[in-house]
């Protein structure tokens, strides 16, 4: 063994004197008494374990293999040589133990889904036990995860079956969301048919109203016009029509007569006229003759 030793800037040396431990000596240039003298160098590179498919049964008994690989450091030189004599085939051991622990607590559908959480256990139960030999372990990552060939199958129907019912669900739910918009194509109609029945409604119910009211006012204007008349005409006149009256219902073939109760005024005051004419007619005569007489 040279006495003059030459550590790395990524290596750290581990000094022994008569099989005691005297320290770590960093990069550089160190001396070592031949014999007397022991140096280990420790790589305190970040390495990556390569672990081999590991085969583990879940928590329902289902075969997986996983393929997965370690990041660790050493963090601590001294601890690394002194506490253990292989750390990276204690860290290979642990790491296989522990996948087959964390799978154990799991069901196959979990340990394919929470492949994430897989990492984060496994590299939280090393770091546990990996601190004590002065290594860190940085990360854990699962490569690959490959079921049993049963499992496989059983997982192909079952994705196909969901994928057969959610392609049902989508179905139904566009014959549904159809039926909805038909249903409510035909509420608009009936509301738009509704509304326009209304609407002619009120509009024929106010042309009737129109027509009624300018009925009424045409009647009444009528009967203004009849009052009015029957107030210029005397009543020598309106004796002579109930006496046309009366000659019409005689030569007519009605049984019953329906006698007006003012006739008896009507036939009074028509004997008045008459008398009076036929006095301005015997007077007249009267002086016809007398003037015959006289000549």
């Amino acid at each position: 063994m040279f006495p003059i030793v030459i550590v790395r800037q990524y290596e750290q040396l581990v000094v022994f004197r008569f099989g005691r431990l005297t320290g770590v000596r960093g990069a550089g240039i160190t001396w070592l008494w031949p014999i007397i003298d022991r140096g280990v160098r420790v790589d305190m590179r970040e390495f990556v374990l390569d672990e081999p498919a590991q085969t583990s049964i879940t928590k329902d008994n289902a075969l997986v293999d996983i393929d997965f690989v370690v990041f660790m450091q050493v963090a601590d030189p001294e601890a690394s040589v002194i506490n253990v004599q292989d750390f990276i085939q204690q860290v290979r051991n642990l790491a296989t133990t522990t996948l087959r622990a964390v799978i154990g607590e799991m069901e196959v559908e979990e340990v394919l889904s929470k492949r994430e959480e897989i990492n984060n256990r496994l590299r939280m139960k090393m770091s546990e036990e990996t601190g004590r030999w002065g290594v860190e372990v940085k990360a854990v990552e699962i490569r690959g995860i490959e079921p049993d060939r049963d499992i496989q199958e059983a997982m192909t129907r079952l994705l196909t079956a969901d994928r057969t019912k959610r392609s049902q669900i989508t179905e139904s739910e566009g014959e549904r969301q159809s039926a909805i918009n038909v249903a409510e194509g035909g509420k608009q109609s009936a509301i738009l048919e509704a509304e326009g029945s209304r609407e002619s409604a009120i509009l024929r119910a106010e042309g009737q109203r129109q027509a009624q009211i300018l009925e009424a006012e045409g009647f009444s204007i009528g009967l203004q016009r009849i009052y009015e008349t029957a107030n210029q005409v005397d009543s020598n006149t309106m004796g002579l029509q109930y006496l046309e009256m009366m000659k019409r219902l005689v030569e007519g073939e009605y049984t019953k007569w329906i006698i007006p109760m003012d006739l008896a005024s009507m036939a009074g005051t028509l004997s008045n006229s008459l008398a009076g004419v036929s006095s301005a007619s015997t007077d007249g005569a009267g002086s016809s003759n007398g003037g015959s007489d006289a000549g």
